[in-house]
């Protein structure tokens, strides 16, 4: 076993709907942050060190001051079921009274997490680990206000959440100033704020100790800043400053062996939390690049038969059919090296890179291809987005009513992991306490063939399932293994 454990920087607040007492359970995070000094001398850039004792004494109240204002705790209320029986969760009575026999209770329970204002109207940005699941979910302002919000946008790929005031009365909230996070480099000075352990509002300082990491959360775009601010249980969702105020990431994760902070903090970079805000503010619906292949990193034997120097880049191993990467010109075997000049070192540098671009606008792809180096300009797009016909939800006396599903395309096999010319429907969406959840089916299935019929659309798994016969003969995939079951109507 690893001696490293990731956890999440939300902090757990259970309490029993029958009246009980509080108990803590660890829900930890993660915060980075960068500083500049003064110059005191020209030299390249302006980071410098404490060139005098009167520097080293210099203060970051002024930025705590300026920037405290707009970082919020969140407050995120769930209602679970917890089993009334001492016994409930002994395998013994289990097996021979069975589960029926043991009654449970609703209990409510509440995350603490912290949240960064990011527009003056009320919309705050936070950790969607934080809020995931909620009924109810309220901010508190550093004035001690505090206001319900409503959940604009969860979004599961970057473990990012946008909420908004529902009243604000006519409140102006302190919004914080986003900076550029590919400016960072390794040793800026930074300062992480957030509520830890629930007690309050708390700074803490660090540098930035690594960019770029990577095998931190299964999420689709792994590009932290990992610095060594202290970081405990609660500051997920805060915010992560430089020495100019400036927001350069949402803290997000820590690894820990205790629940505590070790050193080892992740924050998400501001780059891409900006582009999940500023579809926060304009609506709530995230649109992102697609380039349309399938990639891996380059090994260092690849390196060499290809001639680089050192292994870097992403390596394209497969296009989508008619995709944008096809069309631009790209094939198996080509190397990205660069977009707009920035280096890309895999995969998923490759990734965040391109998905920090605008859609509709234009990156310039440094390409190997042949032991020859080109620039490819490439048209950032939008996948294309699925047809009335490409997406079925069931409803009435359905053996499958609650299920939404949708039709596989390039685009969304890619999303998965599977082929492109993958063929079915895949499970996107199903009601709690339906029919289809009854049955057993969970999001990302993908169903092959209904009572001997091959699926080829969504329109046709509609047609089927809207049908009533004794039995279901189901042929579905999930997590890579293909099952056939028998269902009765």
């Amino acid at each position: 076993m690893s001696l490293r454990t990731l956890v999440f920087s939300s902090l757990a607040l259970v309490a029993l709907a029958a009246g009980g007492t509080l108990a803590l359970a660890p829900w930890n995070g993660t915060r980075p942050v960068q500083a500049q000094t003064e110059t005191v001398a020209p030299i390249e850039t302006e980071r410098t060190v404490p060139q005098s004792d009167a520097q080293v004494r210099l203060s970051f109240a002024p930025i705590v001051q300026a920037v405290s204002p707009s970082v919020v705790n969140v407050y995120a209320t769930r209602i679970e079921q917890q089993a009334v029986s001492p016994f409930a969760s002994d395998p013994f009575f289990s097996r021979f009274f069975g589960d029926q026999y043991f009654q449970t209770r609703p209990r409510e329970s509440q995350s603490l997490g912290s949240g960064v204002i990011v527009d003056e109207g009320g919309v705050i940005l936070t950790n969607r680990h934080v809020i995931e699941g909620a009924t109810d979910v309220r901010i508190a302002v550093n004035d001690g206000r505090e206001f319900a919000v409503d959940v604009v946008i969860e979004d599961e790929q970057t473990d990012l959440a946008v909420l908004r005031v529902r009243d604000g009365g006519g409140a102006s909230f302190p919004a914080i100033t986003f900076a550029n996070s590919d400016d960072l480099l390794v040793g800026d000075l930074v300062l992480a704020i957030g509520n830890p352990f629930g007690v309050g509002q708390t700074v803490t300082s660090g540098i930035v100790s690594a960019l770029a990491r990577t095998g931190v959360e299964a999420s689709n775009y792994e590009f932290f800043i990992q610095t060594d601010a202290a970081i405990n249980p609660g500051n997920s969702g805060g915010a992560l400053v430089d020495m100019a105020g400036h927001l350069v990431g949402i803290n997000t994760a820590i690894y820990s062996q205790s629940g505590g902070s070790v050193g080892i903090g992740f924050a998400i970079p501001a780059n891409m939390a900006r582009v999940v805000a500023e579809a926060g503010v304009a609506g709530g619906q995230i649109v992102r690049p697609w380039f349309g292949a399938k990639m891996q990193a380059v090994s260092a034997d690849i390196a060499t038969s290809l001639g680089m120097q050192a292994p870097h880049g992403a390596m394209i191993t497969e296009t989508a059919p008619g995709g944008p990467a096809e069309r631009a010109g790209f094939r198996s075997g080509d190397v990205v090296l660069t977009i707009d000049g920035q280096r890309v070192d895999d995969p998923s540098a490759f990734n965040f890179r391109l998905a920090t671009r605008a859609v509709g606008s234009k990156a310039r792809l440094e390409r190997l291809r042949g032991g020859a180096t080109d620039t490819v300009e490439f048209a950032v797009e939008a996948a294309p987005q699925p047809g009335p016909d490409a997406v079925a939800t069931i409803s009435g006396n359905s053996r499958f009513a609650g299920v939404t599903v949708r039709q596989l395309d390039p685009a969304l096999a890619e999303e998965k992991g599977l082929p492109y010319d993958a063929q079915g429907v895949m499970v996107t969406a199903i009601e709690p306490g339906s029919q289809a959840e009854a049955m057993g089916l969970k999001v990302d299935d993908v169903i092959l063939s209904l009572n001997d019929t091959t699926l080829t659309s969504a329109g046709a798994f509609r047609d089927i399932a809207s049908q009533r016969v004794r039995t279901w003969q189901i042929i579905l995939q999930r997590d890579g293994r293909v099952s056939r079951a028998i269902v009765s109507g």
